[in-house]
């Protein structure tokens, strides 16, 4: 060997086995980031093709409509203004709901995707009417009827014999805000003991009862005050009948409940029932 020449040293064993098994490595990963990738696009594509084919609704037998005994399939569809084919993911259950809840006669409304068959579920709960209404708009006059939480039913979301509305009930003077003053009144009904004729709203918004047994009865403004007139009116017919013996009332002034008008003929007395009560 020549001075200053150079001389290979050999590979150890142990160093080549480690390189093999880095490339072998990194030929791996390099096969599994493409099986990913094949993946991913076959995904992808699947996707898409459902999103764009898959999930429609091609007529009205994919609308399932369930709970109610009263709406029928196409009324459903056409309240709910869908056309076909539609797309499944395209449609908002929130929206459907409110505009069956404003155009049918039901009172609570569920709407699901259903994807696998793609279907539309509609769960729905008859509105039922307690009373007869009448209320006044810019055109005049309107009929219909109101169900037991208070709510306004046109005469068309009545059609066909859905709704059965009360022949011993009357609202009159209906408007929105006199909802829950209403809804709690029809709530005690059934502890008055069905003696309520009538349910009238003032113009100047007073509320008044007609009793089947006392006769007019004014409750005074819909406040925080009317469940406890209620309560004492629940009294009166009980302890009334006794007090005026056989007298026939003219009228019930309650907008103070802790101190009752009775109108006689002729004569107005304080009703004492604090001492009954």
């Amino acid at each position: 060997m020549e001075p200053g020449e150079l001389r290979a040293t050999p590979a150890q064993p142990g160093s080549e086995r480690r390189r093999q098994l880095r490339e072998q490595r990194r030929r791996d990963r390099l096969s599994n980031l493409w099986r990913f990738l094949v993946l991913l696009a076959l995904a992808g594509g699947l996707g898409y093709s459902l999103l764009r084919q898959g999930w429609v609704l091609t007529g009205p037998e994919q609308v399932v409509v369930v709970g109610s005994q009263q709406v029928e399939t196409d009324q459903v569809v056409q309240a709910a203004g869908l056309t076909f084919p539609q797309r499944l993911l395209e449609l908002h259950p929130k929206r459907i709901a409110e505009a069956l809840a404003s155009a049918l006669p039901v009172e609570q409304v569920q709407v699901n995707r259903l994807m696998a068959p793609p279907r539309l579920r509609i769960e729905l709960v008859d509105r039922q009417a307690v009373a007869s209404a009448q209320r006044r708009t810019t055109k005049g006059s309107e009929q219909g009827y109101i169900d037991r939480l208070g709510n306004w039913m046109s005469i068309s979301q009545g059609k066909g014999g859905a709704v059965r509305a009360s022949t011993n009930l009357q609202v009159l003077g209906w408007q929105t805000r006199y909802r829950p003053a209403l809804a709690l009144v029809l709530e005690q009904q059934g502890r008055l003991g069905g003696d309520i004729s009538q349910i009238r709203f003032e113009p100047d918004s007073s509320l008044w009862l007609v009793s089947k047994r006392l006769g007019k009865v004014r409750l005074g403004l819909p406040d925080g005050k009317l469940e406890r007139r209620l309560e004492v009116l629940r009294h009166l017919q009980q302890v009334l009948p006794a007090k005026v013996k056989g007298r026939q009332l003219q009228s019930i002034d309650l907008s103070d409940p802790e101190q009752p008008e009775l109108g006689l003929p002729n004569t107005s007395i304080q009703a004492a029932t604090s001492s009954d009560q």
